[in-house]
Formats: structure tokens, C-alpha cells, sequence
């Protein structure tokens, strides 16, 4: 594909304005404190206006903003979002210079930078400090890089208000202020961090490649090579040598006699607690109304295939699908089989979307099917009898934890805001052109985890007060558990959590020393940031509510953080020639073109270059194009599952399941195929009900009906095909048990551990590791899978060291790979070449040709 030069050049051919992006920073225990400066220069011949549209992660707390030109820094202020930008505007078209920042979604930022003289170098720093992602004590910090461009739905209005290439539509109203131009992106990235987590770390990347020296403070980290382009995720893992004992970090600031604050950080390693994992029961709840065509509901299938791979064989569970009434799949929650898995992905195949939004009685039959278990919701309906509903619900329950994600602009966010706030659940909300599937599959493998509830805090030997957040969160395995407070007294103690996992009680003392002085300013941001996080959810309305914000604002304005009612704006006044006179034009920053996408070619740049990134490479991805829709086979479809009427009594307890329907039959064949149409073209065709007609398609929709083709075959192959969908064709065949199916000699356990392990080794090579964000907890399932088997393989020795060998490879968890280390005492030289990865990873790519 050509990219479009167009409105990225001045006339003369002069470059776009920004030179480069440098990040600094710290990481300290659960938190970075991290600055993006933006270098602009002007090298036309009269003041122009720069703006860049980028991200930082959905999770930052933005806290600083500044610009600095002829050596002069300034700093910004926080007003209202709009009086900020008539500062802006007024000081912009007076001459002066000037910077504004928006917030147009929680990761999509905008800086303007106004009357940028000519030969001169503008500075503009962001600064923002953000909660570091934790798995099995390894800390991973990732930082976006660029704004995507993305999909956008909907019918065009015609009201710009911003300089993107799409129009906004009736579905997406802003889609002008986050799709910035793709183009010539000359400027790179820079990258100097410091790691200060109290203990030495092992700091590596999957994205770039690292230079990494020890500090006196801590650990020091930068990019090997300067100006890196970019065009992906910057990810850091950071572990520890020692395991020994949980992750736990106390960061504390304290000037003076003023009071101190401090951040306590705790990554709880749970697993220990029981003999084993309790037996899951989940219950999904899927919109299926008229809205959720197009995109929404496709995605929304997917993510429900890729999240039954989570649940283990023996968990209980249940979909329901709604519009004005509801479908279940099972009369009561069924047991998680292989049977009953391959019967869900058929029956959640064949839903359509069409109806209205009737939440209640859906929801009171998910709660009192599971009414200890886990409720999974998705919707992007707007409902009137919010009160109604969660009453229900919270009367019908007992300690089921509901998970929500709203989906589109157009949701009762305040409902799911209140039920997983009251149920100890989680919400999210997915905006147009924002992929459902990963954020449900994140979430839903956290809401699997080991955890402990009821956690009460108790501070001995030292006094704490203004505690944030006021309600202590619950404690779940591998995640970290943060709690932000205020102390007077300088002194030392400890802080003794107690709660219950199950029927189980857990205690954890952990030692802490409050300082009289101590210099982390940050500390007293992220305690503010989650004290206003906190006034944000509280469900006020009228005159407490404005009571509410103008307490908001004031904290806000205190600690110089950004909230919905706030936007950042600097101004340099200027005089004499450096005062500039009329409107300067504007000058759109292009970004770079998304490293593995193959709309812009980038994927056959990388493949021309050697493959993936030099580190490793991360998954590659594709833009979805048109629009895709479900529609009837030819000749009329066979008729959808029956429905369950909202008004009829709770199921009967006989567990029946409701015949899936057949989907229509797919068109023969594409002349249009994608990748993985090429790749598997010359395989027997897919059955007449394989999946549903796609009327008009992505490509990444086509690639993922065609991967549900195969995974439709009655038999599976001997060996996974090379997963050319980033492994989600490929994580979609997993069978319930967590392994690989295969064919060939040997018996059943031989075969399903060389299959697990050849499905293991090409997630690898498409950088998918048990830390994977999104399909981390399958490739766990599978390690687990596969140590269970270990011990039927005494016959067969090379399969045995294949499958641990490739186990050790995805397992980034020190837990696991104690596991994997003792398995593997038992076969010769296996252990030494666990301790050189390089090595290992030679070997096991030996052993798989055999």
C-alpha cells in the first residue's frame, strides 16, 4: 500500500517539526514516574502551529506539563479544559508562544505547540506517573509509542474539529482527534531509565534491544541504539534473582515537618495457599441486540472462544446470549470438557445480532446460577431501570464477582460501575475502533486468579492516615496490590494484611520503616491521583456531586494532575521580534507506519530485514478494513437456538443442552483469501457449516473465520501450522485439557506432549510467552498441561526434554520454572542447558525437526 505524503510536507518540501521523542524516568517498586520530551524544531521561515496526537498508557496519571525555548522553561498550568484552551488561543493569535495538551481518549493525547519561530528548538515535556503490570514477581512496563491508525465505524457528520484523516462519524464523533496521518516519520526515540526497586533486577526486552548498567541508585537502562522508530510497544521485563519472598516495595517522601507519604507495594504469591486451584464457575453474559453488529459482535465471539480456554476441565460454565429475551446454552452450567467446549464454540458461532437491550432478567439468571462464581458481561446498551437491575442482582447473589465491559459510547456506565464496585468485580469500557477481545481476555484471566477477600490493614509500631484507596482492593495472585497513605511520626513497624482465600485465612506481616526525611515527590502525586481515582466512582448526585468535583479540582490543582475537568496550558509571553503577528499555520506530525502491519508493507520490510525485531519481534497485527456482518446462508438459514422468554421461571435443574444451531454455510471460496488462505489452500475445504457468511470483511477477520474453518476439521493435524494470525488460530485449537491434539506414532500422551510443545515453540517465535498480556494464561494452562504428562513419557525421553526444554522457553514465571527445573533433574545434560537460554532454544529447534 502507497502512503499518502500529502499535508505531511510544507510546500518547499520543508520536514514536519518535531526532531525526536526522549523518555526518562524512574520504576520504582509498583510505579514509574516517567517524562516524554518532544523536540520541535521549525525550519521554515515563519511561525507555524505543531501538532502531534500520541499515547501514553490508559492507566497514566498525567502530572506535569512544560515548554521550554531560548532557554527559557515554563511551566504549565492546570485550568478547566476549555478556559485552557482559550489561554491558548488568545496567546497564540497575540504573538506569544504557547503549548496546550488534551486528553481525547484515556491513552490518546494531543500537544499543540503555537507560534514556533523559525531555526528555533521548542521543548515540551509530559509528565506522568503509571502502575507497573506484575507477573509471577516479574514487573512488566510497557509504553505505546505511536496511535495506531484504527477502524472507524459509523456514518460521517462532517463536523471537524481537529486535524485527523477520518471524518467523525455518528458512531465515533472524535474520530478527527485520534487518527493521526501515517507518513514519512523521520524523528525517532530515545530512552534512558532508571529501575530502583530496593533489590538488583534483571531487566530485558521482547520490543528493543537494551543497554543495561548498574547505578548507585538502582539499575540503569537505554536503548542500544539511539533514535529507534516508533512503531511498537516498548516493553520491559524486570525480575528478580532472588525469589525467595514476595515482591514488596515501601517508597515514601517527606520534607521538613510537614506530613510524610507513602506507597506500599505487594505482589502476593497465592498459589502455595491450597493444594490446588478451587474449581471455577463462571457464567458469560453476551449482548446480542441489534447494536452489536458489525464489529462488536464478531469480536465479542472471539474473546468468548479464546476465555473457555482459560477455564481448566472439570470448572463449571454457562453463556447466555440477549436482546429482548435471552438463549442459554445449557439448561444449568456444564462441566468444561472437551466435549462441551467444542459444543460451545459451535453454539456461540452460530449467534446473530438483532433485538433490543433487556439486561434484567439475563443478568438475575447468570447470578443465581453462579451465585459464588464469576459473572462475565458484555453490552453496549444503555438501560433505564439501573436501580432495578442492580437490586436484583445484588439480592440474587451471594459473593459472585461481576465483570463488566461496556462496549461503544452509548452505555449505562454507571450500572456496571456500581455492580462491580459493590460485587468486588472490575469494569471496563471499550471505545469505537478498539479491539473487545483483548481487553475481555486480559480481564477475564485476572478474574480466574487466586485471591483473598475481606483484606483488612492494621499498622503496628507506626501511625497511618488518609488512606487511599479507603476500602482496601482484594489480593490476587501476581497482581500488585498498592496502598497509598499520610504519616506525621517518622518511625518503624509493620503493616499486617489479613483476609480470607476461600475457606482459608491468610496473614502476611510485612516491615516497614517511615522516614523523617525522603526525597520521592511522586509518592505524594500517585497518593492524590488515587484519592481523586476514588472521588471519581463515588456514585453522587446533585449538589454533592458538584461539592464533589470542586474537591477534585482543588486536589488536583494542589498536586498538578490532570482529570476530566482538567487540561494543562503554558504561554510564553513575548516581545519585540520574537513576538510573531498573525495566525501561524498548522503542521500535522505524521506517525510511522505500525511495525507488522502488512497494509503499509512494514511486515515484508521486517521479513526482508530478517523477520522479526532484532529483540524478538512482537505479535503482528492487522487493520481492520470494512466492515463485517453477519448474514443469513443462501436459501435461508437453519432456525437460531431456542430462546428462553425473560418472563419465564428460573431453568429446570435436568442439565440439558440446547441444540447449537447450525451457522449458514460459508461462501465456497475467497478469491480474497489473506495469509492463511494461501497458506492452508491447499487443504480439503471446510464443511457447509463451518461459521457464518461474512458479507464484507477485514482482513483479520477473514484470517480468524478461516482459522475457525480448520478448527471445525474432524481431524487435527499432526503438527500446528505456522500461526500467521499473531496464534490465535492456532491458541483456538487448545484443547480443554490445555494440550495439543496430534497424530502420528506413539501413544496419546507422546503425541499431545510433541503437538503442545510444537504449538509452544511457534507462539514463541510469534513472541506469545506465559507474560503475554492478552494469551498469557493459555500458554500457562499449557505449561501446566504439559508438567502433568511428564511422567507418562519415560518411554519416550526426546519428547519429554522437547516439551520442557519449550516449557522453560514461554514460562517467565520463576515459580514455574522451579517446576519445569525439577522435572527436568531426571534427564541427562537438560539441566545445564536450562542455564543458557541461547543454547537451549538451538536445542529444542533440534529436537523438533527429529
Amino acid at each position: 500500500m502507497e502512503i499518502e505524503k500529502a499535508g505531511l510536507y510544507t510546500q518547499s518540501g520543508a520536514q514536519v517539526p518535531l526532531q525526536g521523542v526522549d523518555v526518562t524516568g524512574e520504576l520504582l517498586g509498583g510505579h514509574a514516574r516517567v517524562r516524554v520530551r518532544q523536540r520541535y524544531r521549525n525550519t521554515e521561515s515563519k511561525p507555524i502551529e505543531a501538532v502531534y496526537v500520541f499515547p501514553l498508557p490508559s492507566d497514566a496519571t498525567l502530572t506535569a506539563f512544560s515548554m521550554e525555548c531560548a532557554g527559557r522553561r515554563v511551566q504549565g498550568v492546570l485550568k478547566e479544559r476549555e478556559e485552557a484552551f482559550r489561554a491558548y488561543d488568545d496567546a497564540v493569535t497575540a504573538g506569544h508562544g504557547a503549548a496546550l495538551l488534551d486528553q481525547e481518549r484515556p491513552n490518546v493525547f494531543t500537544a499543540q505547540v503555537g507560534n514556533l519561530l523559525p531555526n528555533e528548538e521548542t521543548l515540551v515535556e509530559v509528565e506522568f506517573l503509571q502502575a507497573i503490570q506484575v507477573e509471577e514477581g516479574c514487573v512488566r512496563w510497557a509504553l505505546p509509542t505511536l496511535v495506531a491508525p484504527r477502524y472507524i465505524p459509523g456514518t460521517p457528520t462532517g463536523d471537524r474539529s481537529a486535524h485527523g484523516v477520518a471524518n467523525p462519524t455518528n458512531r465515533v464523533p472524535d474520530a478527527d482527534r485520534i487518527t493521526p496521518p501515517v507518513g514519512d516519520a523521520r524523528y525517532g526515540l530515545t530512552l534512558e531509565l532508571l529501575v530502583s526497586l530496593g533489590r538488583e533486577v534483571v531487566v530485558e526486552s521482547p520490543s528493543h534491544k537494551l543497554d543495561v548498567s548498574r547505578a548507585e541508585s538502582g539499575t540503569r537502562v537505554k536503548l542500544s541504539q539511539p533514535n529507534v522508530a516508533l512503531d511498537r510497544d516498548l516493553i520491559l521485563s524486570i525480575r528478580s534473582p532472588d525469589t525467595s519472598t514476595p515482591l514488596t516495595t515501601l517508597v515514601t517522601h517527606r520534607k521538613g515537618e510537614e506530613p510524610g507519604t507513602f506507597a506500599l507495594t505487594v505482589v502476593p504469591d497465592l498459589l502455595g495457599m491450597a493444594a490446588g486451584p478451587k474449581r471455577q464457575e463462571v457464567v458469560f453474559v453476551v449482548d446480542t441486540s441489534g447494536s452489536m453488529d458489525g464489529e462488536s459482535l464478531p469480536q465479542a465471539q472471539g474473546a468468548l472462544r479464546l476465555c473457555l480456554r482459560h477455564l481448566r476441565e472439570g470448572d463449571r460454565f454457562n453463556i447466555i446470549a440477549f436482546d429482548n429475551s435471552f438463549q442459554l446454552f445449557s439448561k444449568e452450567p456444564a462441566t468444561f470438557t472437551q466435549k462441551t467446549l467444542e459444543q460451545a464454540d459451535k453454539w456461540v458461532a452460530a449467534l446473530r445480532a438483532d433485538g433490543g437491550t433487556e439486561l434484567l432478567q439475563p443478568m438475575l439468571a447468570a447470578v443465581q446460577a453462579v451465585p459464588d462464581g464469576v459473572v462475565v458481561l458484555l453490552t453496549d446498551g444503555q438501560v433505564g431501570n439501573e436501580s432495578e437491575i442492580l437490586n436484583a442482582v445484588m439480592g440474587a447473589r451471594k459473593t459472585a464477582r461481576i465483570y463488566s465491559f461496556g462496549i461503544g459510547t452509548n452505555v449505562s456506565d454507571v450500572l456496571l460501575k456500581d455492580m462491580a464496585r459493590q460485587t468486588g468485580g472490575a469494569v471496563e469500557f471499550i471505545h469505537p475502533g478498539e479491539r473487545i477481545d483483548d481487553k475481555v481476555v486480559a480481564q477475564f484471566s485476572r478474574a480466574l486468579a487466586p485471591r483473598v477477600t475481606g483484606v483488612e490493614v492494621r499498622f503496628e509500631g507506626v501511625e497511618a492516615s488518609d488512606l487511599a484507596p479507603a476500602e482496601p482492593p482484594q489480593l490476587v495472585d501476581g497482581t500488585p496490590w498498592s496502598l497509598f497513605g499520610r504519616y506525621t511520626t517518622p518511625g518503624s513497624g509493620k503493616v499486617l494484611l489479613k483476609g480470607k482465600s476461600g475457606a482459608e485465612t491468610f496473614s502476611l506481616s510485612i516491615p516497614v520503616s517511615f522516614p523523617a526525611q525522603s526525597d520521592r515527590p511522586a509518592v505524594e502525586k500517585l497518593w492524590a491521583a488515587e484519592r481523586i481515582r476514588a472521588w471519581q466512582d463515588a456514585a453522587l448526585v446533585g449538589r454533592r456531586a458538584q461539592a464533589l468535583k470542586e474537591r477534585i479540582v482543588q486536589l488536583a490543582l494542589a498536586h498538578g494532575i490532570v482529570t476530566p475537568y482538567t487540561s494543562f496550558v503554558v504561554v510564553e509571553e513575548r516581545t519585540g521580534e520574537r513576538r510573531a503577528s498573525g495566525q501561524p499555520e498548522t503542521r500535522v506530525v505524521p506517525v510511522h507506519a505500525p511495525a507488522g502491519w502488512s497494509m503499509f508493507g512494514t511486515a515484508k520490510q521486517e521479513e526482508a530485514e530478517g523477520g522479526a525485531p532484532a529483540s524478538g519481534g512482537m505479535p503482528r497485527r492487522r487493520m481492520a478494513l470494512q466492515k463485517a456482518s453477519i448474514g443469513g446462508a443462501p436459501g435461508g438459514a437453519p432456525p437460531p437456538p431456542p430462546r428462553v422468554m425473560a418472563a419465564r421461571p428460573a431453568p429446570s435443574p435436568a442439565a440439558s443442552f440446547a441444540p447449537p444451531a447450525p451457522a449458514p454455510a460459508r461462501e465456497a471460496a475467497k478469491k480474497k483469501g489473506g495469509f492463511l488462505g494461501g497458506l492452508f489452500k491447499d487443504k480439503a475445504p471446510a464443511p457447509a457449516d463451518a461459521g457464518p457468511v461474512m458479507d464484507s470483511m477485514s482482513y483479520e477477520a477473514e484470517e480468524l473465520a478461516e482459522s475457525r474453518d480448520m478448527l471445525s476439521r474432524a481431524e487435527m493435524p499432526m503438527e500446528p501450522e505456522p500461526a500467521a494470525d499473531g496464534g490465535v488460530g492456532l491458541l483456538e485449537k487448545q484443547l480443554a485439557s490445555g494440550l495439543w491434539a496430534g497424530t502420528g506414532t506413539g501413544d496419546e500422551p507422546v503425541r499431545q506432549a510433541r503437538a503442545t510443545a510444537l504449538a509452544l515453540l511457534e507462539l514463541l517465535r510469534q513472541g506469545i510467552t506465559s507474560s503475554h498480556a492478552l494469551h498469557g494464561a493459555q500458554v500457562k494452562k499449557a505449561v501446566e498441561a504439559l508438567l502433568a504428562l511428564i511422567p507418562q513419557l519415560s518411554g519416550a525421553p526426546e519428547v519429554a526434554e522437547l516439551a520442557l526444554g519449550v516449557a522453560w522457553l514461554v514460562a517467565a514465571g520463576p515459580r514455574t520454572r522451579g517446576r519445569i527445573a525439577q522435572a527436568a533433574q531426571p534427564i541427562a545434560g537438560l539441566s545445564a542447558r536450562l542455564e543458557n537460554e541461547v543454547a537451549l532454544r538451538q536445542h529444542v529447534d533440534t529436537l523438533a525437526t527429529r
